[in-house]
């Protein structure tokens, strides 16, 4: 009996994305302990923007370039910011009621970072594929001022994905990255290539040592 051949699956735009859109479900919903939920339908944009109330974004950098933004409204902002900092043991008089404090941008960068961190990882584990981050940057953008942020990207694409709160607040992830297209090589003997044991170094020695340089 012939074993049927599994088709190959290029890697692509779409495909990132949904690894970050799923570390963004996953990491509010693990801090807010509230259901966040993405839309299955992607738009197609010409660019990325900060646009009212919050916008949160981060630039990163390696086996692709790109900018990741989410654009919160300030109902959004301040459900997840409320319902993180009880999780975190604060009393509703300790909590702010405005979505302009510095505790609601620090929380939502905070959280921002743990998202990039998660998509990472997951990254690397799933398409072996390393990036590295810029710290998350908060603005408070008011109604009359939409920011367009010129992250020198080749060939961009860009996507955005509507998310929803427990609650029914929405607010919009958009990312933007260099046009490109991973394709799996038919190489089954090439395992080992990233081990999460191993620190990106010691990887790299360990690559160099097998091709005995």
């Amino acid at each position: 009996m012939i074993a049927k051949k599994v088709a190959k699956k290029n890697k692509t735009t779409e495909d990132v994305l949904l690894i970050l859109c799923k570390a963004v479900q996953k990491i509010l919903t693990q801090t807010t302990n509230n259901d966040i939920h993405y839309s299955p339908m992607v738009q197609k944009i010409t660019k990325t923007c900060l646009k009212p109330d919050i916008g949160c974004f981060v630039l990163f950098e390696g086996a692709f370039s790109g900018l990741i933004i989410i654009n919160m409204s300030s109902g959004a902002a301040l459900e997840i910011y409320q319902a993180y900092m009880q999780q975190m043991g604060f009393s509703y008089d300790e909590i702010s009621d405005q979505h302009t404090s510095d505790d609601v941008s620090n929380v939502l960068g905070e959280l921002m970072n743990q998202i990039v961190g998660d998509f990472q990882g997951e990254l690397e584990h799933q398409l072996s594929l390393s990036i590295s981050q810029t710290q998350p940057k908060m603005l408070v953008v008011n109604k009359e001022l939409i920011l367009s942020i010129n992250a020198n990207i080749e060939r961009p694409q860009s996507r955005r994905v509507v998310f929803r709160t427990s609650n029914h607040k929405t607010f919009n992830l958009e990312m933007s990255m260099e046009r490109t297209e991973f394709i799996e090589l038919d190489d089954p003997g090439n395992t080992g290539f990233s081990d999460s044991s191993l620190t990106k170094d010691e990887q790299n020695q360990a690559f160099l040592d097998d091709l005995d340089i």
